[in-house]
């Protein structure tokens, strides 16, 4: 699978980073410094996708990826800069990395 040029839009991925407040609750916070990204991302949906993410389904995304920069086991939770511009707050975070022969599929939710 190759993916086309025009269908690709420029996200911004940011590392996370987790912290623990007094009370041990953990607090993620995302990293200023980005990585530009090309991917597809479209707006999710399928029966699969319903049963696994059920009401929060209408606030994910499916993406696809190729290239090294993301990886499994690597970039969950991590930021993604979607909607908004690389000097702002991650809009979507990494929830699920699933990779194939020729391109990675990403699901993104909402924050």
């Amino acid at each position: 699978m190759r993916l086309r040029n025009k269908d690709l839009q420029t996200v911004f991925l940011k590392k996370h980073d987790i912290k623990l407040d007094d009370e041990s609750n953990e607090i993620v916070s995302y990293s200023d410094e980005f990585e530009e990204l090309k991917m597809n991302v479209q707006s999710a949906g399928g029966t699969l996708n319903a049963q696994l993410y059920g009401s929060k389904l209408p606030y994910m995304k499916s993406c696809k990826y190729q290239g090294t920069l993301i990886g499994e086991g690597q970039n969950e939770l991590d930021g993604l800069c979607v909607n908004v511009d690389s000097s702002d707050k991650p809009d979507y975070r990494i929830m699920a990395i699933s990779v194939f022969s020729t391109h990675i599929n990403i699901m993104i939710e909402r924050l």
